[in-house]
């Protein structure tokens, strides 16, 4: 732990880990710091009746990394999160490869995160665009 001051401890920042879920879809982190978080899931074993990528999929690994980066930030000063607001527009969807999905900060305060996410295919493109909003809270106490 490095100290800004006596009062105001800065703590090394939690490290990812994969949720049930989050390992069902495939996720992989490729990338994790206050600044952005990125990772990649495949599309084979998450598409939807049609063979495409499943929207509910990207909402899901989508608000997994926003809040992920959300939590990197608040673990630097012993606080966790909790989403309270996630919405997302689909530009495209894929059909194979991977995704990969990048969180970055719009705000970060002492009691509430806004991360941009930006969803894309191999080729760059964009599949979706989220805005996820976390409350920054005491750890809860087990």
């Amino acid at each position: 732990m490095t100290k800004e001051s006596t009062n105001n401890p800065v703590l090394e920042p939690w490290i990812i880990e994969l949720g049930s879920l989050d390992q069902k879809m495939g996720v992989e982190i490729l990338e994790e710091s206050v600044q952005k978080v990125v990772a990649r899931m495949p599309v084979a074993g998450n598409t939807q009746s049609f063979g495409l990528l499943h929207g509910g999929a990207s909402l899901a690994v989508g608000e997994a990394v926003g809040s992920w980066a959300a939590v990197k930030y608040a673990s630097t000063f012993g606080k966790v999160v909790v989403g309270v607001d996630v919405n997302a527009t689909h530009h495209r969807s894929a059909t194979e490869g991977y995704i990969f999905i990048t969180a970055t900060p719009i705000k970060l305060g002492r009691r509430m995160t806004s991360h941009d996410v930006v969803i894309t295919d191999e080729q760059e493109r964009r599949i979706c665009t989220m805005r996820i909003t976390n409350l920054v809270i005491d750890k809860p106490k087990h």
